[in-house]
């Protein structure tokens, strides 16, 4: 069973920065792509940062240029280090993982930045 974990969300004023970290339970090599996806109150889930089997990444507007996306194959983890946050960033991110033609959501994990 594909299990994804998030960590690394709180609180931070606005400027600041976080990184978030998703742990797979198992190699993320077997992954066709690996992602970040947001969710603000009352808003859709939208992407965020996607990176894909051949290290291809892609980033929304709204963050690129801010936001990280990383993976580090030894320990099945992705990384998304967020910069000079805004408080149009708070948001509950979720980690995205898509393999066998199955998409896999993590638990979420909440991000506020503070104005």
């Amino acid at each position: 069973q594909v299990q994804l974990v998030e960590s690394g969300g709180g609180l931070v004023q606005a400027g600041g920065s976080l990184s978030l970290s998703c742990a797979a339970s198992g190699s993320i090599l077997s992954f066709r792509a690996l992602g970040w996806y947001r969710q603000a109150p009352g808003k859709q889930r939208d992407q965020v940062a996607t990176i894909r089997y051949d290290g291809t990444t892609n980033y929304a507007a709204s963050v690129k240029g801010r936001f990280t996306i990383s993976r580090d194959n030894a320990k099945n983890t992705i990384t998304l280090q967020m910069n000079n946050l805004k408080p149009d960033d708070t948001a509950v991110y979720y980690c995205n993982g898509q393999k066998n033609w199955q998409s896999y959501w993590g638990q979420g994990t909440q991000v506020t930045v503070s104005s």
